[in-house]
């Protein structure tokens, strides 16, 4: 996945991150692509796992029941997996959103017109008395779309090519499922599918204001990998182009999706992409907060996913630069604990004081970052502290939850 399991320096680090103490971005995202959130189970995912996959009609509007799930009356017209239903045949199924006749969601009134119906078969026995069917609107383009698309059995790369010139589809269901597919691949995946990848078109859809702010960050990293990977000077350039003027367009207020087209860069250009960062400031102390959480975002996955292309002493000596910076000097002394940085004890010790002073999380992610830290000189630090201000460690501590060490 993009984010491979993190490999703790000790148990007390573990206990720091369980804790928490790594905020900004999503430490422990539950989906593969870090900047892509929860995407969601695909459409082929659903029809491979069902023993009953029907296309249904709504009956009438959908209803919430007790538990407040929103439900709905089906008439089957067409059996495509398994034999648990007849044609003509009434069955209840909780309605999800999704691309409908008129390529909008289904809303609170449930389906207008047809939809796919998924079922399992542990499920089958009382479905029909239960309900426990799932609905999806749907139209003819989207019933074609899940017959064709490959299994989940075949080779993610090659499965990715497929769903790749699906990728903003006119219909929103196919361009919502299309990303999921991306969204839940490993990296290793997506860079393997690269040559199904277009590139104009990620140009054009990084830059566009009104795109889907999640499917962006992908684009930004996508235009990354089709860079890294092309043989054609002039393509690479143009995908390079594309990304610092993303990087430079007006900022707002949150700037979603950003952290991905930062990581788009660092793909693109390696070592020279952490310089061209921080040329543009992102790395000062004045640099605005929300661009350094999705730099550290980015940093982070350069730290799980680059490091044939970018050293990690390079990643960690970026994230070092970061201590001075309020906002994040947090999140990036857990970073580097997680990544081992012991050289940069002295600055980390002196956020107890500094920064530590107005910011209770600094000091619970210092008290980590020393319980974690193997040098002698941390174990000096360490017990300076707990005698000097023993209220406070122990409150910090205490907010790390890193236990035995009194």
């Amino acid at each position: 996945m993009f984010c491979a399991k993190l490999q703790t320096a000790c148990w007390g680090l573990c206990l720091l991150v369980w804790a928490g103490a790594w905020l900004a971005g999503g430490a422990l995202s539950v989906s593969a692509c870090p900047f892509c959130g929860v995407v969601g189970e695909p459409l082929a995912a659903r029809r491979d796992a069902a023993d009953c996959v029907a296309v249904g009609e709504a009956l009438a509007t959908a209803v919430l029941d007790a538990t407040g799930t929103l439900r709905q009356n089906f008439e089957i017209d067409q059996v495509l997996r398994g034999n648990l239903l007849a044609k003509r045949q009434v069955i209840s199924a909780r309605v999800e959103a999704g691309g409908g006749g008129n390529a909008q969601p289904a809303g609170r009134s449930g389906v207008q017109g047809t939809a796919i119906l998924f079922c399992t078969a542990r499920e089958a026995d009382q479905a029909l008395a239960q309900g426990k069917w799932l609905a999806i609107a749907a139209n003819e383009a989207v019933l074609g779309y899940l017959a064709a698309a490959p299994a989940v059995q075949e080779p993610i790369a090659e499965r990715l090519k497929w769903f790749a010139k699906r990728l903003e589809h006119p219909q929103p269901l196919i361009a919502e499922d299309a990303f999921r597919e991306f969204g839940l691949a490993p990296f290793v995946a997506v860079v393997a599918a690269a040559e199904a990848l277009d590139s104009a078109k990620l140009e054009a859809w990084v830059g566009e204001p009104g795109i889907d702010q999640r499917r962006r960050g992908f684009y930004g990293l996508a235009l990354g990998v089709v860079a890294s990977q092309s043989k054609n000077p002039a393509e690479i350039k143009a995908c390079v182009s594309a990304l610092h003027a993303a990087i430079e367009a007006p900022a707002d207020d949150f700037r979603a999706g950003f952290a991905g087209v930062m990581a788009g860069v660092l793909v693109a250009e390696q070592t020279e992409g952490l310089l061209y960062l921080k040329d543009k400031n992102f790395f000062a102390p004045t640099a605005r907060p929300v661009d350094q959480r999705h730099l550290l975002s980015a940093l982070r996955f350069a730290w799980e996913s680059l490091s044939l292309t970018i050293p990690h002493t390079n990643i960690s000596g970026s994230t070092a630069q970061l201590l001075a910076s309020p906002i994040v000097a947090a999140d990036a002394v857990i970073d580097l604990a997680r990544y081992q940085a012991w050289g940069v004890l002295d600055e980390v010790v002196a956020l107890w004081s500094a920064l530590g002073r107005d910011d209770a999380l600094v000091r619970r992610a210092v008290a980590g970052y020393l319980t974690a830290c193997p040098l002698d000189a941390a174990k000096v630090h360490l017990d300076h502290i707990r005698s000097a201000q023993p209220e406070l460690w122990q409150r910090a501590l205490s907010a790390a939850a890193v236990p035995g060490k009194q």
